[in-house]
């Protein structure tokens, strides 16, 4: 089973990904939009994508920087204070994406009009989101030092997988919640092309560089004389 779920479904779930997405752009590239429902509600939709979008940032930033720079973090953690501090901080964003998640999951089920708008996939997606930010606050808390065991034993691995190499001799002794957070996050790579999550494939980061854009406003509040009132 392990030989499968970390030697097999790394591969399948970023393969599905890559292919789908590529179709589903190529045939429903209008598709590719976060299908915001802000129009239908805004007040708990900015208490719960607010926080969960930063913090979910943050925690992905740090699942990187483990993962690209193991030799530097695992320096940075010699030091107590150091380590504590980065575990207290990832564990607080971790809380913090986890009131973000409960707040989707709960205006899509309570307000009608976005609840219409929801579909399965959006739902798998959620539950997965759900499971996968539980598990990682769990390990975070049960299985301290998490910082450094990631960068000792993640980051090796996830490397070979990189060079086509898997070596699952590093997570196969890992307790069970650190491999059901593995595993819901390659899950979520699989159904992310299904999902409106697709659009993070498209963000227009182009905007940050482009030329400003002048924008005027012809409002008048007193309609000239002659004009007929709205």
């Amino acid at each position: 089973m392990d030989k499968f779920l970390f030697g097999i479904l790394p591969y399948l779930s970023v393969s599905i990904l890559i292919i789908v997405s590529i179709l589903r752009y190529r045939l429903h590239r209008f598709s590719f939009s976060s299908l915001s429902s802000q129009f239908l509600e805004n007040r708990v939709h900015f208490w719960a994508m607010v926080p969960f979008h930063y913090g979910l940032i943050v925690v992905l930033l740090g699942h990187v920087m483990a993962f690209l720079i193991p030799r530097q973090i695992l320096m940075w953690n010699a030091h107590p204070l150091r380590l504590f501090i980065l575990e207290t901080t990832a564990l607080a964003f971790g809380l913090l994406t986890l009131v973000g998640i409960v707040g989707v999951m709960i205006r899509r089920g309570v307000h009608s009009k976005v609840r219409i708008t929801t579909n399965v996939t959006d739902w798998i997606l959620y539950v997965l989101l759900f499971l996968q930010i539980v598990s990682g606050i769990g390990v975070s808390i049960f299985m301290n030092w998490g910082a450094s065991w990631f960068a000792s034993s993640m980051s090796p691995y996830l490397w070979s997988l990189v060079k086509l190499e898997p070596e699952i001799n590093f997570v196969s002794p890992m307790p069970f919640l650190v491999k059901f957070h593995i595993v819901t996050a390659y899950l979520t790579l699989l159904i992310f092309p299904l999902t409106r999550l697709v659009h993070i494939l498209v963000v227009p980061l182009h905007y940050f560089v482009r030329q400003f854009q002048v924008v005027r406003w012809n409002y008048r509040k007193y309609p000239l004389e002659g004009e007929k009132h709205g």
